[in-house]
């Protein structure tokens, strides 16, 4: 059963101090953990402007939380699966040292990051959910392909896809930099303005190495936020 978001609390704040949008428990709806109760921690602040981004409310707010504090609120929900999200993770120096401590706790957890910022120091217990920007997405410029190199087998790949042009740029990258053979790859289409099935027929048309993924949170319940 589905729990509603519940918005961060003003805590005590200890060092190092993370700025929180929500902490709310649901299905996870995309990655490898796709249908898993998944406690979800949003991050404020992203560097990057989508062009279809579904989370520009967490551009900019939040509340100052210590790292204690959102263990305390993740722990308030019975799961084991955690995705640290944003906006982007990474933008804050806290995240690192939030990853590292739910991994102590105990949690999978997993990150979802675009990529534009460096995951080398991402502790190596976290599954890094790397979406690599296509071109219509309108930040592929900053894209650090460097990342690529330091993804693991138990890592995964995702990229967003607006149309065939961004489809057959997600072919070329793949050819180009060996991914299939790297990590796990997820395409997703963008909701509402790529049908999934006609991304489904272009993939077994292709003989795609990746898995088609749908936004299955919001199949459930639309673009309800902390959903």
């Amino acid at each position: 059963m589905h729990v509603q978001s519940r918005q961060s609390s003003g805590a005590a704040i200890d060092t190092p101090t993370l700025r929180i949008t929500e902490i709310f428990f649901s299905i996870q709806g995309e990655s490898r953990s796709i249908g898993w109760p998944t406690v979800f921690v949003r991050l404020t602040g992203c560097p990057l402007r989508c062009d279809y981004c579904d989370t520009a409310y967490a551009f900019t707010g939040g509340e100052a939380m210590s790292i204690d504090a959102v263990l305390a609120e993740v722990r308030r929900h019975p799961a084991r699966h955690v995705t640290v999200t944003g906006g982007e993770p990474l933008a804050q120096k806290g995240c690192l040292p939030l990853l590292t401590a739910l991994c102590d706790a105990g949690y999978e957890v997993s990150l979802e990051t675009s990529g534009a910022l460096d995951v080398a120091a991402v502790d190596p217990r976290v599954v890094k959910v790397l979406d690599l920007k296509t071109p219509g997405s309108g930040e592929e410029a900053k894209n650090r392909l460097e990342n690529l190199a330091r993804l693991t087998p138990r890592d995964q790949i995702k990229f967003v896809i607006c149309d065939r042009a961004d489809y057959d740029w997600m072919k070329s990258m793949i050819a180009t930099h060996g991914l299939a053979e790297r990590c796990e790859l997820l395409l997703s289409p963008v909701w509402g303005r790529l049908d999934p099935a006609q991304l489904a027929g272009w993939m077994l048309a292709d003989g795609v190495p990746a898995r088609l993924q749908v936004q299955l949170h919001k199949i459930l319940w639309g673009e309800a936020r902390g959903r």
